[in-house]
């Protein structure tokens, strides 16, 4: 029996263009490693331009922002820009502000939804749930059309928690395709951790803290690696390939090299060596 198509999913990569610069104002940020300044909800970054360009973008890390070239919203500030609010910007129409502003991380969640969901359904061992998996995709895919007031309403945790039971099932069953007893690390403290060459083929390290670790040479092929935390992870010449639910933004926040090998649906980040 043929599956129904699936709907036409809004694009999941960021396009700043297409932008009201609504992670540069909506999202507040704490003076930190990441940030050089504090900075309020609501409120505009101290670099952002008249045109909604950032005017410090090729020098961001070297002026402390190194959390604004790690972030990534996937495709929901265009969405909302674009779609949401119809290309009216909070500059010119400040009534629309308020509700852009509180809509945009809502929208970033389902958009991130869609990514993870998307990506289930392209792996072959997870045809058991694919149905399922279709069904909450599309569900997903038809908020993110609703109206600014329906979407600040919406139970996006009631959301995740249906996606979540099906992407963990997802995980589960790629990495049953692994031989050999597979680490379970999902949600442990691994900051700093020694884990050169380690062999974490089908890992469960959802939710790990991978804060600095050094994955140098890590074999992490079909591990998950979903809300793993990747900041200034050491992954020179590691192997991701086939990593599942692994993002951009987590690879834009570790340090790699020429020798680390990703998947080919990612980039590799501009600042690695």
């Amino acid at each position: 029996m043929a599956h129904a198509p699936l709907p036409p999913l809004p694009v999941l990569q960021a396009d700043c263009s297409q932008c009201f610069a609504l992670c540069c104002v909506a999202l507040p940020f704490a003076k930190s490693n990441d940030f050089a300044v504090n900075k309020a909800a609501g409120t505009p970054c101290k670099n952002l331009r008249q045109d909604f360009r950032c005017g410090i973008h090729t020098r961001l890390r070297d002026e402390g922002f190194q959390g604004c070239t790690v972030f990534d919203c996937f495709g929901a500030g265009q969405q909302v820009s674009q779609v949401t609010f119809g290309g009216r910007d909070w500059r010119t129409g400040p009534d629309t502000a308020r509700p852009m502003f509180e809509v945009f991380p809502v929208m970033r969640q389902l958009h991130e939804l869609l990514f993870y969901l998307a990506e289930a359904l392209t792996l072959p061992a997870a045809a058991p749930v694919h149905p399922d998996l279709r069904r909450v995709l599309a569900t997903t895919e038809e908020w993110t059309r609703a109206d600014a007031a329906a979407l600040a309403a919406l139970d996006v945790s009631a959301l995740r928690q249906d996606a979540n039971t099906l992407l963990l099932k997802t995980s589960e069953l790629v990495r049953a395709k692994v031989p050999g007893r597979r680490k379970n690390h999902r949600g442990a403290d691994l900051m700093g951790a020694r884990l050169s060459g380690a062999d974490l083929r089908g890992a469960n390290l959802r939710g790990a803290y991978l804060i600095a670790a050094d994955l140098s040479r890590a074999d992490l092929r079909t591990a998950d690696v979903i809300g793993a935390d990747l900041r200034d992870a050491d992954l020179r010449d590691a192997d991701l390939r086939g990593a599942v639910f692994l993002t951009q933004a987590q690879l834009n926040a570790a340090r790699g090299n020429a020798g680390t090998r990703i998947p080919a649906t990612l980039a590799r980040p501009a600042h690695w060596a």
